[in-house]
């Protein structure tokens, strides 16, 4: 008879190889010391499932380069939602976290690198690790701002006087010289005649044009630019021929915020593919690695991604329903209602006038619908003086609750700190002061949410992708279904741990043994449950 939670407490042993029988219908655990004797076993069916560590999930040189003990990322979530507490948890378990500095003040960014980088050289956590060294990885985000080009140089120049040495760039629709800028500071040779980039990138992007550019080494224009100002010397840019501007991309398929909603089941082959043609045509020393993001919130979705070949997997709508991160209990509590069909799409804020949008949450608010409207507003109408009377009375009423006259104020003031050339600007096109008005709505929603503003809830921007749903669903009538249980870290070792469970699972499926149904499911479980396991 087949000793089923034998085996299934084997398998979930991830340190340990077994060695199954099956003969006349039942399954059993061969004991090591019974496998030279083969009388009976070469008369049956028998499979071998190796050891499946968590480190060893994905690409090992992406831990190593990284100073991670796991293959797991947390991906930035902007106006602080990838907050320092994630960005910290995550490092102190030997994972790697990105605070989300888009959307945020200068001064803010700055008091965000202070605080991380006083945790450096302080020891890890208690929670499961590998084996990396006690220095706490990290990284900052450098959103692409086609509006604020002065943000963003702003941005680098704040990173690079701070020492922040890893970027997770997004939003890129073209390469620009502050991220190249970035990459290529400080390069040189070693003693041995090694190129060294004391910064690194890990671009996220779901285009293959724009994938390539990062793919392949600085545009030789861009160098000679950098040449000019004198950011970079003549040998630097010869040495900045040889490497590519991101080493890691991470393909990002179906996500909250910023997303071209791309399946992930083909846009990682293509993004492999990618990287292989391009590793062939550079023949760069540290070859390419794909990361997969967009979906990741089960066991089963990140078994998928490492099993077609992803370097890594990168998380994010479920760490901002994590209480570490910098959003609020109300927002928390609506995504732990979240379904996978509760998400849309809804214009951008960043990129308002250019009609880029970002998905987000639907269920429990407005905002998309509010936000759509101020966009057909745009398109429709050269100024806020020509909106029709009962639009505009509507907009003063329902969304901005004040005034167009007395926002426009507000907006002012706040451009005139953040970048004046807006202003400028506004003053003489009509069409783009009505645009930062309807930008301010769209931005202090977001903020609305963060700060969990009860008067403004169905005004709530909630970036989020329907891997929520997926988590939801999974986590179901498990102590993580709660959201004040939900912890980073917690839900990181859970999806790795179930990922390398059914990893061993498939391994003994393609060797033709039937799955028990107890044996494919994968509860989540308490981090001491885990570690007794890895």
């Amino acid at each position: 008879m087949t000793d089923e939670r034998a085996i299934s407490e084997a398998i979930r042993d991830l340190h340990r190889p077994i060695h199954l029988l099956e003969k006349d219908g039942s399954i059993v655990l061969v004991p090591s010391e019974s496998r030279s004797a083969s009388t009976d076993i070469e008369s049956a069916r028998t499979a071998y499932i190796p050891a499946c560590r968590l480190e060893d999930l994905g690409d090992s040189t992406f831990c190593r380069d990284h100073r991670l003990g796991y293959p797991y990322v947390a991906g930035a979530m902007a106006n602080g939602i990838g907050s320092a507490d994630i960005v910290e948890a995550m490092g102190g378990a030997g994972m790697l976290g990105f605070f989300g500095a888009a959307g945020l003040p200068i001064s803010t960014v700055e008091a965000a690198i202070d605080r991380i980088q006083n945790k450096l050289g302080h020891s890890r956590s208690q929670a499961p690790r590998g084996n990396a060294s006690e220095e706490i990885p990290y990284g900052f985000n450098l959103i692409h701002s086609p509006g604020e080009p002065n943000l963003e140089r702003a941005v680098v120049d704040l990173y690079l006087r701070r020492g922040v040495r890893l970027v997770e760039a997004s939003a890129f629709l073209d390469l620009t010289l502050p991220v190249v800028r970035y990459r290529v500071h400080g390069i040189h040779r070693d003693a041995s005649g090694r190129i060294v980039t004391p910064n690194r990138v890990i671009v996220k992007v779901s285009r293959v044009e724009v994938a390539s550019k990062f793919m392949a080494p600085p545009p030789e224009r861009m160098l000679q630019e950098l040449i000019r100002q004198g950011e970079i010397t003549a040998e630097q840019a010869a040495l900045a021929a040889r490497i590519p501007v991101a080493q890691d991309v991470t393909a990002e398929a179906d996500s909250g915020g910023h997303t071209d909603n791309r399946p992930a089941i083909t846009l990682l082959p293509t993004m492999l593919a990618l990287r292989d043609r391009m590793q062939a045509q550079y023949g760069y020393d540290e070859p390419l690695r794909i990361g997969a993001a967009g979906g990741i919130a089960t066991p089963a979705s990140a078994a998928a991604a490492f099993a077609m070949g992803a370097a890594y997997v990168l998380t994010g709508s479920v760490n901002q329903a994590c209480v570490e991160s910098g959003s609020s209990d109300a927002v928390r509590e609506m995504l732990a209602q979240a379904e996978q069909a509760d998400t849309i799409m809804a214009p951008a804020a960043d990129m308002f006038e250019m009609g880029i949008k970002v998905q987000v949450l639907k269920r429990g608010t407005m905002f998309a619908m509010r936000a759509t409207k101020l966009y057909e507003l745009y398109r429709a109408y050269p100024s806020m003086e020509a909106l029709p009377a009962a639009e505009r009375a509507n907009l003063e009423k329902n969304l901005f609750r004040a005034p167009l006259t007395e926002i426009w104020d507000k907006t002012r003031a706040f451009f005139l700190q953040r970048d004046p050339a807006q202003i400028a600007r506004a003053d003489g096109d009509a069409k783009h002061k009505m645009a930062l008005v309807f930008r301010w709505y769209l931005g202090l929603s977001s903020r609305w949410a963060n700060a969990g503003e009860p008067t403004r809830r169905m005004d709530y921007q909630v970036w989020c992708g329907p891997a929520m749903g997926a988590f939801n669903e999974w986590t179901k009538g498990s102590f993580l279904e709660e959201p004040r249980n939900r912890r980073v870290v917690t839900v990181a070792f859970n999806i790795l741990y179930g990922a390398a469970v059914l990893l061993r699972l498939q391994t003994l499926r393609s060797q033709g043994f039937r799955l028990l149904r107890d044996w494919t499911r994968m509860s989540p479980l308490e981090l001491a449950e885990i570690e007794r396991f890895i």
